[in-house]
Formats: C-alpha cells, sequence, structure tokens
C-alpha cells in the first residue's frame, strides 16, 4: 500500500476514533441507575434492567471498537496495516474503506464468524 493510501486510512481511523471518544457515550453513566419510583413497579424495575443491558451492550461494543482501532493504528505504524493477520495477504480495498480497523481478509473473517457461531450454539 502506498504511503498517500496509508495516511488516508491512518486519517479514517482517527475520525473514528474520535467519534466514538466524542459521542459521549462511554463516559454517561446515568443510564446504568435505577430510580426510586421504578423499584416500586415491577414493570418499572423490569423496563430499567432491559435498558442498562442494552446500554451495556453498546458501550461493550463501541470500547472493542475502540481496541481494535488502536490495534489498526499500531499496524499502520509498524507497517504491517492491510495485511491478514492469518495469510498475510492484502485486505481487499472495499473492506478497508468500510471496516478500517480489519485485521482478517475476507476469507479469514467469514471463516472466523463460522467458528464463532458454531462455539454460541454448542453453549
Amino acid at each position: 500500500m502506498d504511503k498517500k493510501k496509508l495516511e488516508q486510512f491512518k486519517a479514517l481511523l482517527l475520525k473514528h476514533r474520535q467519534q466514538i471518544l466524542n459521542g459521549g457515550l462511554l463516559n454517561n453513566s446515568e443510564d446504568l441507575h435505577i430510580s426510586e419510583e421504578d423499584l416500586s413497579d415491577e414493570t418499572d424495575l423490569a423496563t430499567s434492567m432491559i435498558n442498562q443491558q442494552i446500554s451495556c451492550s453498546i458501550r461493550d461494543r463501541e470500547i472493542f471498537k475502540l481496541r481494535r482501532i488502536d490495534q489498526a493504528l499500531e499496524r499502520v505504524q509498524d507497517g504491517t496495516f492491510g495485511h491478514c493477520e492469518e495469510c498475510d495477504d492484502e485486505i481487499g480495498m472495499k473492506r478497508l474503506e468500510n471496516q478500517p480497523w480489519s485485521e482478517l481478509c475476507i476469507v479469514h473473517a467469514e471463516e472466523k464468524e463460522r467458528e464463532d457461531a458454531q462455539i454460541y450454539r454448542q453453549a
């Protein structure tokens, strides 16, 4: 990958990183508290708990994505960005443009998804 394209991907990764950090989702904890009013009604309590679970899931997904972005930025620095971690082939440009934090080519990404789905079904 040429230096100009690498710099474009670095800028894209930094943009995605800033969007996560500036979104306020990681810093806001208001939705993790249960109000006194919700404790007296089972339906309200259940709704609050479901909302908390959804908020936690979204936070977890954003933290995971942030870690992958940071790892991709490290790959930019060490010169391995854009290469599959399994086979070392180049990752397709379309894939990198949609998910610049990708560490696997499409073949290995699909293989990993199948393996993860299999593990999930067995659990």
